[in-house]
């Protein structure tokens, strides 16, 4: 069997990814087209939930009600680019090339929101793992985000918890 019923992705998931992949690592990278800046963002949200080696159904709760919300899609269209977005996490090589292309196609307030959706992720199981921790203050910057947005973020977050 192959495809969904495998467990396996169909061999055009696998081109989809790595044709993102090659693009996204590019010396010079163009900037991504809309559906490309979401699975960078959900890989991105996806890579910070499974720093900690936990990813958790509240994790993955978290994330769906981010992609819901951030793009307006239905619970059957989260969970699809969901999917996409953990292949993709799993498959790319490090999280430069995601904060790359996020940061090339996304306006800076734009960029803040990403910021605020990644502390939603680490903060969702009510823990701050050194992981995640590590990870936030290595992507804040990569995405150009500045250290007294991204704490006004994790703030933001921690009182609407």
């Amino acid at each position: 069997m192959s495809g969904l019923f495998s467990g396996r992705s169909p061999p055009y998931i696998g081109l989809m990814f790595g044709e993102l992949l090659k693009r996204l690592t590019a010396p010079e990278p163009a900037p991504v087209n809309d559906e490309d800046a979401r699975l960078a963002l959900g890989a991105l949200l996806v890579r910070i939930a499974r720093s900690d080696g936990d990813y958790s159904a509240v994790e993955v709760d978290r994330i769906d009600r981010v992609l819901s919300k951030r793009y307006g899609l239905s619970p059957f269209e989260t969970a699809k680019l969901r999917g996409d977005c953990e292949t993709l996490e799993s498959e790319a090589p490090d999280t430069v090339r995601f904060t790359r292309a996020i940061k090339d196609a996304v306006p800076y307030e734009d960029r803040k929101a990403v910021i605020s959706a990644l502390w939603e992720i680490v903060l969702a199981d009510g823990e701050r793992d050194d992981e995640e921790n590590s990870l936030m203050r290595m992507i804040a910057p990569m995405l150009g985000v500045t250290d007294q947005d991204s704490n006004a973020a994790r703030r933001a977050i921690e009182g609407a918890m």
